[in-house]
């Protein structure tokens, strides 16, 4: 998924620790071949190869419906369908140029989530254009990690962090502590938290100047292009596939929109720091008291 994934837990014995492990990257690497769109053979990558209705694994059945999910919730601030788009910025940032425009434009009609259509009943995907891409990011990462504390507790392993980049997803905290020391650099101290997780999504890493103006590798889909703005927001929830997607969508619908849309949702709490100022919803206050 373009990212590094690195994992701590807390065993009885190096046996216990070790199978532990092995058992939470093999279900990483299963969920690479399903969900990135770096490779040009995961599921993710075929399944726009037709029009058809088509039917998919539940890994990524459920990626999309919470994409999908996510898309309504924020009027399109989040999209699951910009690969095009999203292979034109890899490539404009390498090059530091921008996207040509008519190619921009002929990507752009080639997005948006109402373009594609999920069927609950049938477990299918299907799409009302040729030559859509998926690009699922802003979310597969923080399911990954989700789906790895999965395999852990089954194992009987407890207490583990799962780390993907900015994308976090711990359980019980560490023997002998409250919580797990979680820094955001927005904030002064670190949090202590358990059976949680916090995604950072912003455009301080991954951006190219031209003109002047900062492009970061997020992208509006409302415009194609990619943000402008120097944001970036932290969100914690209590999944990681949450954090991850409203981290992304919070950037793009900006911080007042982005603070009433947290607000709306139960357990969950987002930092944004913009402009040199640092916001917080209103549920962030409640968990820091």
């Amino acid at each position: 998924m373009g990212t590094l994934f690195s994992i701590k837990l807390y065993a009885a014995s190096e046996q216990e620790a070790k199978r532990a492990f092995e058992a939470a990257y093999a279900r990483i690497a299963q969920l690479d071949e399903i969900l990135s769109d770096y490779r040009a053979d995961s599921e993710l990558s075929r399944v726009t190869r037709t029009t058809a209705a088509t039917h998919v694994s539940d890994d990524l059945f459920n990626v999309l419906r919470k994409g999908e999910w996510l898309s309504e919730e924020t009027s399109g601030a989040f999209d699951v369908t910009l690969g095009r788009l999203t292979h034109l910025w890899r490539q404009a940032r390498r090059v530091r140029q921008l996207p040509d425009s008519e190619v921009l434009r002929e990507a752009l009609a080639r997005s948006g989530y109402r373009k594609m259509h999920l069927d609950a009943a049938g477990h299918t995907v299907r799409f009302d254009v040729p030559g859509m891409q998926l690009d699922v990011g802003g979310i597969a990462k923080g399911y990954a990690a989700d789906e790895a504390l999965v395999v852990l507790a089954k194992l009987g392993i407890k207490s583990a962090l799962v780390a993907a980049s900015g994308d976090l997803a711990f359980s019980d905290a560490p023997p002998g502590e409250k919580g797990w020391k979680i820094s955001i650099d927005a904030l002064p101290e670190a949090l202590i938290l358990a059976n949680a997780a916090v995604s950072t999504s912003g455009s301080s890493e991954q951006n190219f100047v031209v003109n002047g103006v900062k492009y970061s590798h997020i992208l509006d889909p409302r415009t194609g292009l990619g943000l402008a703005t120097n944001i970036t927001t932290s969100v914690i929830a209590r999944r990681g596939i949450d954090a991850d997607g409203m981290a992304t969508a919070i950037n793009v619908l900006g911080p007042e929109a982005g603070l009433a849309f947290i607000d709306k949702q139960g357990g969950v709490a987002a930092v944004i720091a913009v402009d040199g100022k640092v916001l917080k919803s209103n549920s962030f206050r409640a968990l820091s008291q």
